[in-house]
C-alpha cells in the first residue's frame, strides 16, 4: 500500500524559506561556538535523527505547493549538524520528489551547507549534476580554523576541509564559503580573506557568532562588537582594492543592493523577520534556525501545512521581534536603512537571555562597518547609473 501525501489547497501569502535539517543537530566534527549540536536534548527519547522518507515527500510536496501562484522559483536549503551524514542516496530522492512536484516552468534551486569532511568524487558529481550551491565552512588558514573547529577526537579539521573544497572546485561546483567570526581570528580580517582567496575561493560570507551565556551577557568565544567592524572593515579594504568584480563577499553585495533600493538579501539585514523557517527531522517547524527553542516550535508538516504554520499566532508574534527592537534602538541611527538592527538572536541581555527589548549586541561593529561604506556605496552607485562597473568607484569618491 504506497503512502498518500495530501496535497497543500492553500497557498502562502508571500514566498517563503525553509531550511531543512535531514539529519537533525548531528555532525561529525565538534565545533566549540556550534549553536546546535545540543539540539538533541529536545528529542530525549531519539537515538536517530534520520529524516524519513515520509517527512521528506511531505516537506518537498507541501514547499513547492504552497508557494504563492505565479512563484517561478524555489530554493530548497539542506544543513544541519552536517547533512551530508544522512547519504548520498536521500538527496537523489530529494531531486526526484523535486521533479515530480515542481511545477510547469518553474525552477528549483538546491543549496547545501557543510564541513566539507565527506566530500568526495561521488559526493561532487551529484552536486555537479544537480546544480547544487554548495556552502563550505572555512574560518581562516590552519592556525586560525583549527583553533574551535575540530574533529570529535579533538584533532584540527582544516586539511579534511580543505580537501573536500578541491574536490568541489574539481568538479566546478558552484561554491562559497562560510566564515564564522569569533574572538580568536577576529583580529585578523585581512589574514583571513588573503588565505580564502589563496585557496580560489570567490564567493565568501562571513557571519558573527555571538553566543549568549547565563549570567554573563556572551561567551569569550563571541566576537566583540569592536572585532567585528574592524574585520569587516579591514576586509572591506582588501576588497575594493583589486577585488571588486573578481571576489564577492555577501555585506558588500547586499549592503549596495539596499544602497540602491533592493530589498536586503540576506534575512539579517530585512526589516522583518518571519519568512525563514526551520523543518527538523522529524518534520517539527521553528520560527527560525536561531530560534530552535520549545516556545518558537509552530507545528509540524506532518499534520498540518507550511501557509497554516506561518500563519500561527507564534510565527506571527516571532515576526514582530526585530521591527519592535529597531524601534526600541535604531530610530535616530543613520545607518538603519543598511542595517535593520541585524540578527534579533544577538539581542542579548545582561543575563544572557534573548531579549527583544536589549540592543543588539554588534551594534557598535556594524555602525562602524556601514559607516565606513557609505561614501564608497555612493561612488559605486554613482558608476552603475552611468553604465559603469562599480570598480570605476574612486572616480566618484567625493574628497574630504
Amino acid at each position: 500500500m504506497s503512502l498518500i501525501i495530501p496535497t497543500s489547497k492553500v497557498k502562502a501569502k508571500r514566498p517563503f524559506h525553509i531550511l531543512s535539517k535531514p539529519i537533525g543537530p548531528l555532525c561529525n566534527l565538534d565545533c566549540e561556538y556550534c549553536f546546535y549540536l545540543d539540539k538533541t536534548d529536545y528529542y530525549p527519547e531519539t537515538r536517530q535523527f534520520d529524516m524519513g522518507d515520509t517527512t521528506l515527500e511531505a516537506h518537498v510536496k507541501n514547499y513547492i505547493e504552497s508557494q504563492p501562484v505565479g512563484c517561478r522559483e524555489v530554493t530548497f536549503g539542506w544543513q544541519g549538524g552536517e547533512p551530508t551524514l544522512r547519504g548520498l542516496d536521500f538527496f537523489r530522492q530529494a531531486v526526484a520528489l523535486q521533479q515530480k512536484y515542481a511545477r510547469p516552468g518553474m525552477k528549483i534551486i538546491n543549496t547545501l551547507q557543510t564541513n566539507g569532511v565527506l566530500i568526495n568524487d561521488n559526493w561532487a558529481a551529484f552536486l555537479k549534476q544537480h546544480e547544487f550551491l554548495v556552502g563550505i565552512s572555512i574560518d581562516g588558514d590552519e592556525e586560525l580554523h583549527d583553533h574551535y573547529r575540530k574533529t570529535r577526537s579533538g584533532k584540527g579539521s582544516y586539511r579534511q576541509v580543505v580537501q573536500g573544497l578541491q574536490v568541489l572546485q574539481k568538479h566546478q561546483v558552484d561554491t562559497n564559503v562560510l566564515t564564522v567570526i569569533q574572538n580568536h581570528n577576529g583580529d585578523h580580517g585581512k589574514r583571513v580573506y588573503r588565505h580564502l582567496k589563496q585557496l580560489g575561493v570567490r564567493f565568501i560570507q562571513f557571519i558573527p557568532i555571538v553566543e549568549p551565556e547565563k549570567g554573563k551577557g556572551v561567551s569569550e568565544r563571541s566576537v566583540s562588537p569592536a572585532q567585528f567592524g574592524q574585520f569587516m572593515v579591514d576586509v572591506f579594504e582588501e576588497w575594493r582594492k583589486g577585488d571588486i568584480g573578481k571576489v564577492y563577499v555577501s555585506h558588500f553585495d547586499n549592503a549596495l543592493g539596499m544602497h540602491l533600493g533592493m530589498p536586503s538579501s540576506i534575512c539579517v539585514h530585512a526589516p522583518q523577520c518571519g519568512e525563514n523557517l526551520v523543518v527538523e527531522h522529524n518534520g517539527d517547524v521553528y520560527s527560525c534556525d536561531h530560534f530552535v527553542y520549545p516556545e518558537f516550535k509552530v507545528g509540524n508538516i506532518n499534520q498540518r501545512d507550511y501557509p497554516d504554520l506561518i500563519e500561527t499566532p507564534i510565527q506571527q508574534q516571532f515576526s514582530t521581534r526585530k521591527p519592535i527592537g529597531s524601534q526600541t534602538h535604531c530610530q535616530r541611527c543613520d545607518q538603519r536603512s543598511l542595517c535593520h538592527g541585524a540578527c534579533p538572536a544577538q539581542r542579548i541581555d545582561e543575563n544572557g537571555e534573548l531579549s527583544i527589548s536589549a540592543k543588539h549586541y554588534l551594534c557598535e561593529g556594524y555602525y562602524q562597518l556601514f559607516s565606513h561604506l557609505r561614501p564608497y556605496l555612493d561612488a559605486m552607485g554613482q558608476c552603475l547609473h552611468r553604465g559603469l562597473p562599480p570598480l570605476y568607484y574612486a572616480r566618484f569618491m567625493r574628497q574630504n
